[in-house]
């Protein structure tokens, strides 16, 4: 087990390792074994890596580590840069650089919304939350700490957070009601409440002297999707802590050259086990793309996802679920924090088509999206490409903060369709493309009863066909 508490600093980082690692065995010679291995770490390292993409572009190359960057704007019908967007919060996110010391987070107490602070390490676990679920509505302030910090604690911090690596990925969402006038300005006014700071900034002490390291390697897609990946991985292992659950795990890669912060080079590859090992990489992204039922299953038309993201007690030995959800939607919540059950198919199971018919969805009161009073729930509609429509309402989205009409029993029915289904009813309609649509509903901080069993909306049905009166 790793308990040396120190800075990463490269002599002893590399004394350290060489100690763990110190029986890594010869490269493999055999074709069957080197396709085992490497697929077996590819699906591993898969998530890390699109971590690393990531952070390459948003924080590397422009220099922009603990600074947070403000989205002041929801996603709607013009926003194409990711499937499947949200239209119910407006996002900070940071990325933190713990290699020298502790960043300090402060967030703003928030009483009137749905509030999250989300960290997520370099293996992609969310190893901590704050906000709304689990700190409540006062003003928190936290520090983040890198797994060899060991010094004295300031005052003033509620909580610290142990990351497993040097670099830590920081989501603040904030709820928006897009049919409040005002209140996207009051929640930008959130947002700059938001703060960091390294511990030293934070305490006042002197700053630790400047950290040198090794440059970060450019990423490059193809790189990553050969054999090339090898040296990305080990670049990433030399950035964090190996849990003493997986030392075995590594050092069994290190037959096809996987070691931390180890020069990679495939020319020491013999051609059969570099060909073995491209195979080995196709063969895991093809499980990756298509995890069939381990993801969550299909009920009444609607896709329920299972607890694909979480901590590492959480993910523990399940890497093609960490991967396969890295690949579906990068920094997804616990099913705790957020529920996303999404509806493709009606009670015939048809694809849903705007075009040639008209739809309902009918919730007794005893139906409707279980909630806990400090979230809410909404359903966003997506065209065939997976991108929110156009539509002469501007409503993208509808839910619990909407001005629905509910029946005297409680009940509630939405109209789903392209025109709209009358002005009595206009209150109800979510707006649909005249065409294929699937739609997302999100439950932020589901209540416990629609966890176990995880909670399955009623099924969409046709209530007429397209340009038929109701």
């Amino acid at each position: 087990m790793i308990s040396n508490r120190l800075l990463f600093v490269c002599l002893p980082f590399l004394m350290l390792f060489s100690v763990v690692f110190s029986n890594q065995q010869e490269l493999t010679t055999d074709p069957s074994e080197a396709n085992s291995l490497a697929k077996d770490a590819y699906i591993f390292a898969y998530p890390m890596l699109e971590n690393y993409r990531t952070m390459y572009v948003e924080a590397v190359s422009s220099g922009r580590f603990n600074t947070f960057t403000r989205i002041k704007t929801l996603f709607g019908p013009d926003s194409k840069t990711v499937v499947r967007p949200n239209n119910d919060t407006i996002y900070s996110t940071a990325w933190l650089d713990l290699r020298a010391e502790p960043i300090v987070v402060g967030i703003p107490g928030v009483q009137d919304r749905y509030f999250s602070l989300q960290l997520v390490d370099m293996y992609t676990h969310n190893f901590a939350y704050a906000g709304s679920r689990t700190t409540g509505t006062d003003a928190v302030t936290v520090m983040v700490a890198g797994p060899y910090w060991e010094g004295e604690i300031p005052s003033g911090i509620d909580d610290v957070f142990y990351s497993e690596g040097n670099y830590v990925y920081c989501v603040v969402r904030t709820a928006v009601n897009s049919e409040k006038p005002g209140d996207l300005q009051s929640v930008i006014e959130i947002q700059q409440q938001c703060s960091l700071h390294t511990m030293s900034e934070y305490s006042g002490a002197p700053s630790p002297e400047a950290f040198q390291m090794e440059s970060f390697p450019p990423f490059d897609q193809t790189v990553a999707d050969s054999a090339g990946f090898i040296g990305y991985f080990n670049f990433l292992l030399g950035q964090l802590q190996i849990h003493p659950s997986e030392e075995a795990l590594i050092q069994s890669f290190s037959k096809i050259g996987v070691g931390p912060g180890k020069t990679f080079d495939e020319s020491k590859l013999s051609e059969p086990v570099r060909e073995a090992i491209e195979s080995a990489i196709a063969e895991a992204r093809q499980a990756i793309y298509h995890p069939g039922t381990t993801m969550g299953s299909i009920t009444n038309g609607w896709s329920l996802p299972g607890r694909i993201f979480g901590n590492r007690e959480r993910m523990q030995g399940h890497y093609l679920i960490r991967a396969s959800a890295a690949h579906m939607g990068l920094y997804g919540n616990d099913l705790e924090e957020a529920y996303y059950p999404s509806c493709f198919f009606d009670s015939d199971g048809e694809p849903l088509d705007a075009s040639k018919h008209n739809y309902v969805i009918s919730f007794s009161k005893e139906e409707l999206p279980p909630v806990d009073p400090k979230g809410f729930w909404s359903i966003t509609m997506y065209d065939e490409n997976q991108f929110m429509v156009d539509n002469p309402l501007n409503r993208y989205s509808i839910g619990d903060r909407s001005d629905l009409k509910y029946a005297e029993d409680g009940s509630l029915i939405l109209y789903l369709q392209h025109d709209s289904p009358g002005a009595d009813k206009e209150s109800n309609w979510l707006p649909a493309p005249d065409e294929k649509f699937t739609m997302t509903l999100r439950i932020y901080i589901p209540a416990p009863e629609g966890l176990d069993p995880l909670y399955c909306p009623p099924v969409v049905r046709k209530a007429s066909p397209v340009n038929q009166n109701w």
